[in-house]
């Protein structure tokens, strides 16, 4: 699942600044998928070729945040793939993301990412349709960082709407929070 969102994010403008080369965005997303998302949260994979990753934010006191082992993980990971910095703007970027998070009760979207082979099939909207319909059904908010503006289509086709923008670090490409309301 994380090689898949790797592979998918390889290009993506956050986290090539954020982490400098596949690698190194691969490292982030094992450690993310492993100690956050496949434990704390759901996940969904299509083969190998596609997959998301959520966590549910309508539980209180829900925690979505790395424990000081997979913190370890996370660094030494960017110590070896990483460029030089990668590990400080990886978390500045979450402080910031933490920051403008909504505390409106929702489900969070951390990635969804297909294969470049995968791309165009619909291979994207078949693992999303399921997790929306059911937020429509149940009267669930939705939230997703967008970290492509190329993508911001494709929300928006789905009824994410944008929330405004920030810089994901001093220098960093911008962050466009992205919500949906339960149809």
């Amino acid at each position: 699942m994380a090689d898949i969102t790797a592979d998918a994010f390889r290009d993506d403008p956050v986290n090539r600044w954020l982490f400098g080369n596949p690698r190194s965005i691969a490292s982030a997303f094992r450690v993310l998928a492993r100690d956050i998302y496949s434990k704390r949260g759901f996940c969904h994979m299509a083969g190998n070729e596609g997959a998301t990753m959520w966590f549910d934010h309508r539980v209180a006191g829900a925690n979505d945040r790395l424990t000081v082992l997979a913190q370890l993980h996370l660094a030494i990971g960017q110590l070896r793939h990483g460029t030089a910095g990668s590990m400080g703007r990886a978390i500045r970027a979450g402080e910031l993301m933490a920051q403008h998070h909504p505390a409106e009760p929702h489900l969070y979207l951390f990635t969804i990412g297909t294969r470049p082979s995968a791309r165009g099939t619909g291979l994207g909207k078949a693992l999303l349709a399921p997790v929306l319909e059911a937020c429509d059904r149940d009267g669930t908010a939705c939230y997703l960082e967008n970290s492509n503006p190329d993508n911001h289509s494709y929300y928006a086709m789905h009824g994410f709407e944008t929330r405004g923008r920030f810089a994901c670090g001093e220098g960093g490409p911008p962050l466009e929070p992205m919500w949906r309301d339960p149809r």
